[in-house]
């Protein structure tokens, strides 16, 4: 059974990774009326990640008797000012997101959930990588600066993504 203190944080962690699917899928669209395909289909991958992430968690929830409870999800911004602007929100957001898995990491410890400590490492783990990832963009986008060619090379790339 896990702890009535630890069901609400991880409850409102199951929002807050459908915030940042939310979040993402908002910038896919912004970046979609801009022609900038790539950056939109990048974003659209990272928003079908987070809703992983929320999964994974509720499933979690589930399996330890905990209850699901859904909140709202608060509405995303839906403009910036150009992509170094938004992946800087990427970046902030997905450190955002790692202070609040420490959170969670840090109720686990005090609650003395062993389990829970065990399946949050993969989220700490990932924040890792997220948080790389975002940093890698938004360099490259400073590299280039206002240069069309630049930015072109940079959203054929992130249009990989698989």
């Amino acid at each position: 059974m896990i702890s009535p203190k630890m069901e609400e944080a991880l409850n409102n962690q199951i929002n807050e990774e459908f915030y940042s699917a939310y979040l993402y899928f908002s910038m896919a669209g912004y970046f979609a009326e801009k022609n900038l395909l790539g950056f939109s289909h990048w974003l659209i991958v990272q928003y079908h990640e987070e809703l992983a992430h929320a999964e994974k968690i509720y499933k979690y929830l589930i399996e330890r008797g905990g209850k699901v409870k859904l909140m709202a999800i608060k509405q995303p911004d839906s403009s910036w000012e150009n992509p170094k602007e938004a992946f800087g929100a990427v970046l902030n957001h997905e450190k955002y997101i790692t202070g609040k898995i420490n959170e969670l990491v840090e109720i686990a410890e005090a609650e003395k959930d062993r389990a829970t400590i065990a399946m949050l490492q993969w989220y700490i783990n990932e924040q890792v990588e997220e948080e790389a990832k975002a940093q890698e963009i938004l360099a490259k986008l400073e590299m280039v600066g206002d240069h069309a060619a630049g930015l072109l090379m940079i959203d054929r790339e992130l249009g990989q993504r698989k």
